[in-house]
């Protein structure tokens, strides 16, 4: 008998294009329905059910009732990390799904990666942490440093709420599009929170895509300069 972690298991939950599609959409860090990811799967509400308990059995999702209603999220932020290394995989492979249309650069420029910034935009934010030594880099690790931290109280956020967290302040995820690390962990979250409620940036509707007004836009590469 083999020992060790059961890869086996993880990747036929995630092998299934129906299951694939469902992760995927939930990869945007919004709490669905059923009815929704149903559709996003192009599958029947009763086959998306089935699918749905697989992946809740299997670790990947987590479910909330809200009377009537179930939502389903991911479980954890390793479960996004792993799906966003995934699909950065694929892309250096050649094997991707293209849809044509106007949403694909804006993906490509900034982007939710479940709970954090991703694509250009969110490289060039640890980038530039990385540049102004407010963020140091051993290997695959981060780790903010005490200019870090006042960069980070001076901007608004609760240093203090972070450490706190049982996440990793700081942590690196592989972008699919640009092939380099995004800031990721309790921090990376923090800061898009920011964005939004600054009024920098907002969600587009339907899709993972983040679009920067002119204004936050300007704001954000003076704030995070290369």
């Amino acid at each position: 008998m083999k020992e060790g972690p059961d890869i086996a298991l993880i990747g036929s939950l995630i092998g299934d294009p129906a299951r694939a599609n469902i992760l995927t959409a939930l990869m945007a860090g919004q709490a669905l329905t059923p009815t929704e990811l149903a559709a996003h799967a192009g599958i029947t509400l009763q086959t998306a059910s089935s699918h749905l308990a697989k992946l809740e059995a299997g670790g990947l999702l987590t479910q909330r009732k809200q009377g009537r209603h179930r939502y389903y999220a991911l479980s954890e932020d390793e479960v996004g990390l792993m799906l966003e290394s995934l699909m950065g995989f694929a892309a250096s492979r050649g094997l991707t799904r293209h849809r044509p249309g106007p949403k694909d650069p804006a993906l490509r420029k900034a982007r939710v990666c479940y709970n954090h910034l991703a694509g250009d935009y969110g490289v060039r934010l640890l980038d530039s942490l990385v540049a102004a030594r407010q963020i140091e880099v051993t290997g695959d690790d981060l780790a903010l440093t005490d200019a870090g931290r006042d960069r980070v109280e001076a901007l608004g956020i609760d240093y203090d709420a972070l450490s706190k967290s049982r996440r990793p302040i700081c942590r690196t995820c592989l972008d699919w599009s640009e092939r380099r690390s995004h800031l990721a962990g309790s921090l990376g979250e923090a800061l898009l929170t920011l964005f939004i409620d600054k009024g920098w940036a907002k969600r587009e509707k339907d899709s993972r895509a983040v679009r920067f007004s002119d204004k936050g836009e300007k704001a954000f590469l003076e704030f995070f300069p290369l």
